[in-house]
C-alpha cells in the first residue's frame, strides 16, 4: 500500500446509490473522474430507480454509514466532500458528527429532499436535522427551488425569492448558498450569496427535455474543483460550464429522462 500525499486529489461523496447511473453516488463518481479527481464514496441510502423515476428506497444503517466514513476519512487525504441523499435524520446526525470533527474540510451540501417524480428522499425530521446540523458545516449549500422552500419555510417562486432564500440560508449558518433556478422559465438563473456578495449566474437553457441528475453533477463538480485547490467562485463557474455541456450532450439511454454526458472534455 502506498502512503503519503496522493498524486491526484481525493473527493468524497456521501449520498444515495442510483443503480441506473444517472444520479447519486454513480453520477458523482463519474463527475469526479471527469475532473481528474479520485472519487471515494459512502453509501448513505439505497434506491431502486431508473430513468423514469424512483421505484423503492432502502435505509443504510446509521452505524454502517459511520463505519464507512471512519474508514475513508481515516485513510485517504480527502480534500473536499459533498452530501446528497441522506434519507433519515439519524444518518444526517452521523454525517454531521463526522464532518464536525473535520472543520478544515470543504463541504458542499446538496439537500436532496425529493426526487423529480415527487418521491420523498429525506424524512421530515431529516430536513430539520439538515437545517440545524449540516447547514452550519456547509461551505456551500445548493438547493433547487423546492428544497430552498423547505429549508427556509417560505415560497421561492422567482429570482427575487431566490435572493431572499440565499440570504436566509447564509443566516442559518451556511458560509455560502447557490439557489438553483432550473425550474424557472427563460434562461437558467442561479443565485449565489456568500454573506457579502449577492449575484445572479445566468446561462442559456438547452432545449433537450427532461434530464436526470443535474443537481448531483453540479454539486460534485464544485467539490472536484475545491478538492483541486480552486476557490469557491472559480469552482462554481467551472461546474456550471461542465453541467451545461453535460446537458447539451444528454442521451436517452432509457425510456424516461435523458442521462447527462459526464465524460471529461479536453
Amino acid at each position: 500500500m502506498c502512503y503519503g500525499r496522493p498524486v491526484r486529489p481525493v473527493a468524497l461523496t456521501i449520498a444515495g446509490s442510483d443503480p441506473s447511473g444517472g444520479a447519486g453516488l454513480q453520477a458523482d463518481l463519474l463527475t469526479f473522474a471527469a475532473f481528474g479527481v479520485h472519487g471515494a464514496s459512502v453509501a448513505a441510502a439505497l434506491t431502486a430507480q431508473d430513468s423514469g423515476g424512483v421505484r423503492r428506497t432502502a435505509d443504510v444503517a446509521p452505524g454502517f454509514v459511520a463505519a464507512q466514513l471512519d474508514a475513508v476519512l481515516g485513510d485517504l487525504d480527502v480534500r473536499a466532500t459533498k452530501t446528497g441523499m441522506l434519507h433519515r435524520a439519524e444518518v444526517v446526525e452521523v454525517v454531521a458528527d463526522r464532518l464536525r470533527a473535520r472543520p478544515d474540510l470543504p463541504v458542499v451540501v446538496d439537500p436532496v429532499i425529493r426526487a423529480s417524480d415527487g418521491t420523498a428522499l429525506l424524512d421530515p425530521p431529516g430536513v430539520e436535522a439538515l437545517r440545524l446540523l449540516l447547514l452550519p458545516l456547509a461551505t456551500l449549500v445548493t438547493p433547487n427551488l423546492r428544497e430552498a422552500e423547505l429549508l427556509t419555510g417560505r415560497p421561492v417562486r422567482d429570482v427575487a425569492d431566490m435572493r431572499d432564500a440565499a440570504r436566509t440560508l447564509v443566516e442559518l449558518g451556511a458560509r455560502a448558498a447557490l439557489v438553483k433556478g432550473g425550474h424557472l422559465s427563460g434562461d437558467a438563473t442561479d443565485v449565489f450569496h456568500d454573506g457579502r456578495e449577492l449575484r445572479e449566474l445566468r446561462s442559456p437553457r438547452a432545449a433537450v427535455g427532461a434530464v436526470h441528475g443535474t443537481g448531483c453533477a453540479l454539486s460534485a463538480a464544485i467539490v472536484a474543483g475545491l478538492a483541486s485547490g480552486r476557490d469557491l467562485p472559480t469552482a462554481i463557474a467551472a461546474a456550471k460550464r461542465f453541467v451545461s455541456d453535460a446537458i447539451a450532450g444528454a442521451t436517452a439511454l432509457g425510456r424516461g429522462a435523458r442521462v447527462l454526458d459526464l465524460r471529461a472534455r479536453g
